[in-house]
């Protein structure tokens, strides 16, 4: 297998096992098993392994001494870390897109933001709010940067996906619209010290835990 193969091939496993990860279908934790996981698609160890580094580099996955790669584990300082850099790194990407962003571009975010508001699950919201800021930062034209956010947000999805798997209530997106109204307005630091604040609000409620207990589970809901 060529060499541009096995990265394509390893791109597919991670973003499949991502997935996986972020809905809950493999929960915290959980051991990601090499040979497994080769035999699943028939693949070698070289690209899993690859799948793998592309999972930690997104924070969903740990690699632990003698203990192999295992799921991340959702401790409200990985959440608060998470949230403190998607601040950081959006609105860095928010003030270079500013003067980029067309009112086409502002009426498509806001269509996200109808959908979020509209959405009867957590799935659909996340979909919705992902959308959402990726639209205002992408004009930045910084690839890096925007990938740097892309690995965030998956982790944000998967702290989201582990607090409110169900039992979402709807909502209105307040900040959303002042974000937007801001950056209509040409006052972009507005906008981006609204932004700053929403990311960085973690919500929290409790969730079943083994034994019949509850825990406390926490995400970004912005």
């Amino acid at each position: 297998m060529s060499a541009l193969k096995e990265e394509t091939l390893a791109v597919r496993i991670s973003r499949i096992l991502a997935d996986r990860i972020i809905t809950g279908e493999i929960e915290p934790g959980a051991r990601l098993r090499q040979d497994h996981i080769a035999e699943e698609f028939g693949a070698s160890h070289v690209p899993v392994r690859e799948a793998f580094r592309r999972l930690e580099a997104q924070g969903l996955a740990v690699s632990e001494p003698r203990r192999g790669v295992r799921v991340a584990s959702f401790e409200l300082s990985k959440v608060k870390e998470v949230a403190a850099m998607r601040a950081a790194l959006e609105v860095l990407a928010l003030r270079h897109a500013a003067p980029n962003l067309t009112p086409a571009i502002l009426a498509d975010a806001e269509e996200a933001t109808k959908a979020g508001d509209n959405s009867r699950d957590v799935r659909s919201w996340e979909a919705a709010n992902r959308r959402f800021h990726q639209l205002i930062v992408a004009p930045c034209g910084m690839p890096r940067l925007l990938a740097a956010i892309d690995d965030l947000h998956a982790a944000s999805a998967c702290f989201l996906f582990a607090a409110w798997r169900s039992d979402w209530e709807a909502r209105t997106d307040h900040d959303h619209r002042a974000i937007l109204a801001s950056l209509r307005k040409g006052d972009v630091e507005a906008a981006c010290s609204t932004l700053a604040r929403h990311v960085q609000w973690i919500g929290q409620r409790p969730v079943p835990a083994s034994g019949g207990r509850q825990r406390e589970a926490f995400a970004i809901v912005g």
